[in-house]
């Protein structure tokens, strides 16, 4: 058979053919060895034209001799091409632009396929194809701070070359498996996932609850509305009462646990406000968790700092559990305030610190106080360029302003504070650090973004007798005593432990419940917006 009749009998067999996984034929058919060269430099020559556009690809296919892949007719390149297919089919379970995986494109191309020189362009456009998913699903889709420049966090791409290479040596199946992030956090929000997506199949949870307060002893149809929400959202059982029961309580309770609410067991404007958001919103939190779950898909640390600052909390995990919890202040929302996303190493504490007032803090909120009153804010140090302390009574702070004021603020260790009596520091470009804070009264709200960026503990000295554990046989007393001194202290930690500070507003608890939270900053809005300009989309599954 000519070379001319075996591919117009190729695009006859690739019309009819069912699946995708047929369009790819073995070449078949005795050749004749000279033929079989030409032929071979013709594919070769193809796959050299469609890879030289791309660095990595032309480095591969160098390497390997411009030899196929995918499209050969061994055994290799048809569980290569089984095994891609069956993972990008999947991809929308990930999250992912099952769009930007056009295999009807591919599809097209081929019956296109007129010699062995286009069958090299679909063999390389089949390496791109790979490519590019594995990237999506390893690292994401997105590149976080073109999202937004607040996560100041660099997605874990790996090296292409290196991603196909050893693909090409390995198992195909197994090595795509594990392509995205291994964590259990990963693998819970996927359920959740795929479960919300049934509830979206079935109509949602039903209609909304109505009014403003629901209390204990309410009857009527608002209490239906409510008792039947929590049963279709699964924190109830079922139930006929038409009464805010003691069932009916609990299961408010459980409600406002997972959605970082007082448990008052009150059905209250916040409470509703949760309870009425819709399936949709609640699936797109659970996708761009996804994605901010690839973006971490490097290794954290056996120990390390997790500090969520939509959920208002900051831990210690060991070893891929909490051993060590507690609530947090965070920035606050107004734009020049809200607390940035990244990775870091802790490296010491201060006890008894000093505050060093930043400089936008003194000019923005110290100097007009001082304009008004030259003793205001009176706990302060006033500093010249030398570091002596000035005499307030001879300055007059009027004749400064933002951009001529010469002063430094600082403020002595003691309890009154701004930095409490300890603070953490992971030293970094935007300043931020944890620490104590003599302002405990913010830590008993349900939103707790009030601070200039830095992130405040209400537990400091536990979360410091946590890390000191691993150093010092009695962490409490050691750290007591360096308190009792009453100077700053530096206090150095043997081993660094990296910190993440992140931002979910949906994530799982260990026992697998799904936990929401407020989108605080509006990143995860933005997120998801750039999610669908990708091709991400929302869709119901039939269970």
């Amino acid at each position: 058979m000519d070379s001319s009749s075996k591919f117009s009998s190729r695009r006859a067999f690739l019309g009819g053919a069912a699946s995708f996984v047929s369009l790819f034929p073995a070449l078949g058919g005795a050749r004749a060895a000279a033929a079989a060269v030409a032929q071979g430099s013709a594919f070769m020559q193809g796959v050299a034209e469609a890879a030289a556009r791309d660095r990595a690809l032309a480095a591969f296919y160098k390497a390997n001799g411009y030899q196929a892949i995918w499209t050969g007719r061994s055994a290799a390149g048809r569980a290569r091409r089984n095994a891609l297919l069956k993972a990008v089919s999947a991809a929308d379970d990930h999250g992912l632009p099952a769009s930007a995986y056009d295999t009807q494109l591919l599809r097209a191309n081929l019956r296109k396929v007129r010699s062995e020189r286009d069958l090299g362009h679909v063999e390389v456009a089949l390496s791109q194809l790979f490519l590019r998913y594995a990237q999506d699903v390893q690292s994401g889709v997105l590149t976080p701070s073109r999202v937004d420049r607040e996560i100041a966090r660099k997605a874990p791409r790996r090296d292409r070359l290196t991603t196909l290479t050893n693909f090409s040596k390995s198992s195909p199946g197994a090595y795509l498996r594990a392509l995205p992030p291994a964590t259990p956090e990963y693998t819970r929000l996927m359920k959740h996932k795929l479960a919300m997506e049934k509830v979206l199949a079935r109509g949602g949870w039903g209609p909304k609850v109505p009014g403003r307060k629901i209390r204990p002893g309410d009857s009527g149809a608002q209490v239906v509305a409510l008792r039947n929400r929590l049963i279709a959202m699964g924190f109830m059982r079922r139930s006929a009462s038409a009464t805010f029961d003691v069932n009916l309580q609990k299961a408010v309770q459980r409600f406002q646990l997972a959605h970082g609410l007082n448990p008052d067991g009150v059905a209250g404007a916040g409470t509703l406000k949760a309870l009425n958001t819709s399936p949709e919103r609640r699936l797109a939190s659970i996708i761009v968790a996804m994605e901010r779950e690839r973006w971490l898909n490097f290794p954290r640390g056996e120990r390390h700092i997790w500090v969520n600052l939509a959920a208002f909390t900051a831990e210690v995990i060991d070893n891929g559990k909490p051993t060590f919890r507690t609530r947090a202040v965070v920035g606050a929302a107004a734009e020049d305030r809200r607390s940035p996303e990244f990775s870091d190493e802790m490296e010491y504490m201060v006890i008894n610190p000093t505050w060093n007032v930043p400089r936008s803090i003194a000019i923005k909120e110290y100097l007009p106080l001082m304009q008004k009153d030259p003793y205001a804010a009176g706990q302060l140090q006033v500093l010249d360029a030398n570091g002596q302390d000035v005499d307030r009574a001879s300055v007059d702070f009027t004749q400064y302003d933002e951009t001529t004021f010469p002063f430094d603020l600082k403020q002595p260790p003691s309890r009154r504070n701004a930095l409490g009596l300890v603070k953490f520091m992971f030293p970094n470009r935007f300043n931020i650090y944890l620490h104590d804070t003599p302002a405990k009264n913010l830590f008993g709200r349900d939103r707790r973004a009030y601070s200039h960026g830095c992130i405040r503990l209400r537990d400091p000295f536990e979360f410091a007798y946590t890390l000191l554990a691993r150093q010092t046989r009695n962490p409490k007393q050691f750290f007591q005593a360096q308190l009792a001194t009453g100077v700053e202290q530096i206090v150095e930690l043997k081993r660094h432990v990296p910190v993440h500070l992140v931002y979910r507003t949906a994530f799982t608890s260990p026992r697998g419940e799904i936990n929401f939270r407020g989108d605080i900053y509006g990143r995860d809005r933005r997120i998801f917006a750039a999610l669908q300009n990708a091709g991400v989309e929302l869709r119901a599954v039939r269970g």
